[in-house]
């Protein structure tokens, strides 16, 4: 099963990088529920094999691209996400480590694998994708379109992404940047 999930990691992430458009520098935020995966309701059966092979895969589509991966740890840390320090800058740093019964299996995966993580309160991505209903939402810019993705499922788990595109403002007599939307 883990090849199959691997497989539909990696399609989910590259569908999203085109669709979204993403390019270097960009930042897109990934919750995960490892429960869901596995067909358990989310949050009753973290699954560290399960967050590490998903995270491989979205850290190879993401990382070859320049894009920030920023897992979304689960309720237990407030949503805090796990980043590379350098896609950071200006986020407010918290305390925190996530494990698989309090973070995720997911961000758990991101911490041991990303090259120099730390854990942050909020982030405001470019784009993000929701494995297993973890509602990512709250870090994405403001106006966020959803996207429809042929790899609609990992493993049990259903997938849903969600690009940005900035406000419009000017009404209707205004002409928009085309290539922004």
């Amino acid at each position: 099963m883990s090849g199959d999930i691997a497989e539909a990691s990696y399609a989910a992430a590259l569908e999203l990088c085109e669709k979204a458009r993403l390019t270097a520098g960009q930042i897109v935020v990934v919750g995960c529920s490892t429960s869901e995966i596995m067909g358990s309701s989310i949050g009753t059966g973290s699954n560290a094999e399960a967050g590490a092979v998903v995270f491989g895969a979205l850290n190879g589509v993401f990382s070859e691209r320049g894009v920030y991966m920023a897992a979304q740890c689960c309720e237990h840390l407030n949503r805090a996400l796990i980043i590379e320090r350098e896609a950071a800058p200006r986020g407010e740093i918290v305390n925190a480590v996530p494990v698989p019964d309090a973070g995720g299996a997911f961000a758990s995966a991101a911490y041991a694998g990303f090259r120099d993580p730390v854990a942050i309160g909020s982030i405001m991505a470019d784009a993000g994708l929701d494995i297993g209903g973890t509602l990512i939402g709250m870090h994405l810019k403001r106006v966020a379109v959803p996207l429809r993705l042929e790899a609609s499922r990992i493993g049990e788990a259903a997938v849903v992404a969600a690009r940005v595109r900035p406000p419009f403002t000017g009404g209707a007599r205004a002409v928009y940047d085309e290539s922004l939307l």
